[in-house]
């Protein structure tokens, strides 16, 4: 893939670089080919997902992405946004960053996940750097930055071991002291979510709370319950018992993708070398969200566009990052859901099609200085990319009683 860093000999490795994308024709090419190649199985031999990612959405996926969908459009979109690079510890690290007009506006630093990128936070650019262009007050206005994780999306993708959650939170603060924000807010979900709380427990000088839509709570006693494939608590409350269902399913059914990326992410050759084995693999994330792209690929109208959901693919295929983001899973010893011991202000948002819905009581527990919490009525896994909207209203909720 060509880029263009804008880079001179003089620049010095901290030097804070301009960044843009062009992808070689050629590559858009021998993408299309490649899907039109594509030797498929036969169909899945029951009715529902039990097999994992159904034929009939792969099919309609790879008929839409060689025929229609166009890279060149969010190409042109990312490339609207400021984007850079900077080395930090060794590691070309990309970015966007937006500053508001606001001259009062907050600094963020938002944080993406797998099977995500930069390309989830897009929507939210717009509604956060100028609210008042979306309904909201001036006073409400973030200057955002969005970097790819290491091994993800444009940033390098790291040649030895030890890039973890912990080091990443420590290259975020120094990206930000580099921006020259001594003040300012984080937030993340997914792997943004433990990156964001290693931040947080690192408390670096400026950083003054965070807001998650995927939080770590769950109870040690009801991990090793899940882990020893132990019946529910009688004492749950309903809003417990709700999670505690959703872990369960996750358990048993969704943890398969995990398990390999964090045992062997080498091994998984066959999504580097094909376009619709990355789809398939990327789609079969949580049932909730891999249910949401079945039914945009079947042609309704969902959060989520069939553009939207082969953008962030796309992405991933031309940038060959589908092992080196897999690496993450391995490099990281932290138990996801498990509290941390975060003690700056913390805001939560719960959509209910997340992984699991976290209970107020548990966040309470997990979060002493919790300062803000609600539960949506929709929105999932990828909440800032398929609810903008709500998802904009929570973060300026969220930081209101720490500007």
């Amino acid at each position: 893939m060509t880029i263009s860093e804008h880079r001179t000999e003089t620049d010095d490795s901290t030097a804070v670089r301009p960044f843009t994308i062009a992808v070689p024709q050629a590559d858009l090419d021998d993408l299309r080919r490649r899907i039109r190649d594509t030797r498929l199985p036969e169909r899945e031999t029951v009715t529902d997902a039990s097999q994992g990612v159904q034929l009939h959405v792969v099919e309609a996926l790879a008929r839409y992405w060689a025929e229609e969908h166009d890279w060149r459009s969010v190409e042109s979109r990312l490339n609207d946004l400021p984007q850079f690079v900077t080395e930090i510890d060794g590691l070309d690290i990309h970015f966007i960053h937006v500053r508001s007009l606001h001259a009062e506006a907050l600094p963020m630093i938002v944080t993406h996940g797998w099977p995500g990128s930069v390309i989830e936070q897009m929507k939210i650019v717009g509604p956060l750097t100028d609210p008042t262009a979306h309904g909201a007050s001036a006073s409400d206005a973030f200057h955002l930055v969005i970097p790819s994780l290491p091994g993800h999306g444009f940033s390098g993708k790291p040649e030895q071991p030890g890039w973890d959650p912990i080091r990443i939170a420590r290259a975020w603060a120094e990206l930000m002291r580099r921006l020259g924000y001594d003040r300012y807010v984080a937030q993340g979900g997914d792997w943004g979510n433990a990156v964001t709380e290693q931040l947080a427990l690192q408390t670096p000088p400026g950083l003054i709370g965070i807001h998650t839509n995927m939080p770590a709570t769950v109870p040690d006693s009801i991990q090793q319950a899940l882990t020893d494939g132990e019946a529910a608590p009688d004492d749950l409350t309903g809003e417990e018992r709700g999670a505690w269902d959703q872990l369960a399913t996750f358990y048993a059914h969704g943890l398969a993708y995990a398990q390999e990326m964090g045992n062997r992410p080498q091994t998984l050759y066959g999504i580097a070398d094909s376009p619709v084995g990355l789809a398939a693999w990327m789609l079969d994330h949580d049932a909730a969200s891999y249910e949401l792209v079945a039914r945009v690929f079947a042609g309704e109208a969902e959060g989520l566009s069939r553009d939207d959901v082969l953008d962030n693919v796309t992405l991933y295929w031309l940038t060959n990052t589908a092992v080196s983001s897999a690496r993450l899973y391995w490099e990281s010893k932290l138990p996801f859901f498990a509290p941390k011991g975060v003690t700056l202000p913390v805001a939560v948002s719960v959509f209910p099609d997340e992984i699991y819905a976290a209970p107020r009581s548990w966040a309470a527990q997990a979060y002493p200085n919790l300062v803000h919490f609600n539960r949506l009525d929709r929105g999932g896994h990828f909440a800032a990319w398929e609810q903008p909207e709500l998802f904009a209203q929570e973060i300026r909720a969220a930081f209101r009683s720490l500007r």
